[in-house]
């Protein structure tokens, strides 16, 4: 049974697909790039803001980062809040705390915003740590941030997992030597998630809960 558990916030524990879908295209228009369907921006829900306006538009480091200003003067003032929390996460976040387990989440997202985010819908008071990016990009692969988060709160690793919607969570949970169980309940496909190595794929939270207890 997993005692300590990593969580990715992202698609994950919130349904923050339109705040940041919202924020990419606000960034996007700052470039005269109109986009007109905006499910084309999931993509953007989890991973680095700076890799994905790279690999998505081609973007220069320069761009990206220029972007991720863009991006960021929407979201402070409407996105980081047009997100919701997955139905069944509240009940798992409570029922996995009174049974002891501790509770990360290790993010990609700032910190300072998972800290707002987490507190603004009650998710807080279930976590011991909210750890996440330094707003300086110099800390934001899931890889980093979850070294950070660990070292930050001297976690016994041996009953540890991550738990993440897309394949830089996978990924780094392995670098850091832990499992990770896929969920697709978010913006990452099973095939993804399968080809990075996810130890187990949960479909639902409820079957999150059941992989979480094993």
């Amino acid at each position: 049974m997993y005692q300590t558990i990593f969580f990715d916030l992202d698609g994950t524990l919130t349904d923050s697909g339109p705040g940041i879908t919202h924020s990419v295209a606000y960034a996007l228009n700052k470039w005269n790039i109109k986009v007109e369907d905006y499910s084309v921006l999931n993509a953007f829900v989890g991973p680095p803001l700076a890799e994905s306006f790279a690999k998505y538009y081609n973007f220069t480091p320069e761009q990206c980062q220029k972007s991720i200003e863009y991006y960021r003067e929407y979201y402070v003032e409407k996105g980081m809040f047009e997100n919701s929390v997955y139905p069944g996460i509240r009940e798992l976040a409570a029922y996995l705390k009174d049974a002891g387990r501790k509770l990360v989440v290790a993010t990609s997202k700032p910190e300072a915003f998972a800290v707002q985010i987490m507190e603004h819908f009650g998710l807080a008071q279930y976590f011991d740590r909210i750890a996440g990016a330094s707003m300086d990009e110099n800390r934001v692969e899931k890889a980093d941030v979850l070294r950070y988060a660990i070292e930050a709160g001297s976690y016994d690793l041996s009953g540890a997992v991550m738990v993440g919607d897309r394949e830089n969570d996978v990924r780094g949970a392995r670098e850091n030597g832990l499992p990770c169980i896929g969920v697709l309940y978010g913006y990452g496909s099973r095939e993804e998630l399968t080809e990075a190595g996810a130890a187990r794929i949960a479909a639902t939270v409820e079957e999150l809960k059941k992989c979480l207890d094993k």
